[in-house]
């Protein structure tokens, strides 16, 4: 029997390991479940031990597996570690990263660091603008990888989290209670039909009271308490915060953050990128269900 571990396998496992369950660690993967299953039975059948208890509703890990994680761990990053630094002469041009105003932070600043430090002749050009903007300049091949905010996602793109909107207006401010009730919109913004149309269900009467394309605009007339305005949960800006209406206000759709990359990826340095996004994404989820 072959004594040399499989990287291969030992990132499925791990990627098991972070994200609870085989299924959402084979979509992180680009994997098919049956693939990563059957890396995970190798796996176990080289170790001659079994490391995932399959016994509860979510995917845990046996004793053995648990001792196995710290190594395959140590492994992976030793591997990634090496690869990076002899291969990194190889790596050399741009990427075009587009990415709406509000989702930038916090896990796009964590992305970027790390892929500086393991590609460092890589250049990110990150472009910031709406989700309509960026879907038009990466059809026309402006990009390389994009993030969006969607309800649903096309065939191409993947779903790295569900964030549900939320309502935000001025610290202590009244404009929400105004009828009828007074928006902040972009032109552009994705979520400006959604709202109006769950005001429209509620039987509520709404108006456009400030529109503009500039995202800084549109916070500032929010936190001037003029308007009331939606946004992704966590992602609320300085100087508003979020409406506790005790649901006077309609509840807002959940919306998808989705990533599209581009096909054919012209280069080894895209999919680093794209995977190094979706691992942080990933992070995130796990912490919030902790």
């Amino acid at each position: 029997m072959s004594r040399n571990l499989d990287l291969t396998s030992l990132r499925s496992f791990v990627a098991i390991a972070d994200a609870g369950g085989v299924t959402r660690a084979a979509g992180f993967l680009n994997l098919t479940q049956s693939a990563v299953s059957m890396q995970i039975k190798r796996l176990e059948e080289m170790l001659d031990s079994q490391l995932l208890d399959r016994s509860a509703r979510q995917v845990g890990l046996t004793a053995s597996g648990e001792q196995l994680l710290g190594y395959a761990r140590r492994m992976l990053a030793l591997n990634d570690e090496v690869f990076g630094r002899l291969t990194q002469d190889q790596h050399e041009g741009e990427i075009v990263l587009g990415v709406p105003h509000d989702i930038v932070y916090p896990a796009i600043p964590q992305v970027l660091r790390r892929f500086a430090k393991e590609y460092p002749k890589m250049k990110v050009s990150l472009t910031s603008s709406f989700t309509r903007v960026l879907k038009a300049q990466f059809a026309r091949g402006e990009c390389d990888v994009i993030l969006t905010t969607e309800e649903s996602v096309d065939p191409d793109g993947q779903t790295l989290a569900e964030l549900p909107l939320v309502w935000v207006g001025a610290p202590d401010g009244a404009a929400w209670k105004g009828r009828p009730l007074r928006l902040a919109f972009a032109h552009n913004c994705i979520f400006r039909q959604g709202v109006q149309a769950a005001l429209n269900a509620a039987g509520m009467p709404w108006e456009m009271a400030v529109e503009s394309d500039d995202t800084r605009g549109i916070e500032a007339s929010v936190s001037a308490d003029l308007a009331v305005h939606a946004v992704l949960a966590g992602s609320e800006p300085p100087f508003v915060e979020r409406i506790a209406h005790g649901g006077v206000l309609p509840e807002l759709a959940v919306i998808k953050v989705n990533m599209y990359v581009a096909d054919p990826v012209h280069s080894e340095a895209v999919s680093a990128l794209a995977a190094m996004i979706r691992q942080v994404y990933l992070s995130r989820a796990i912490r919030s269900a902790a």
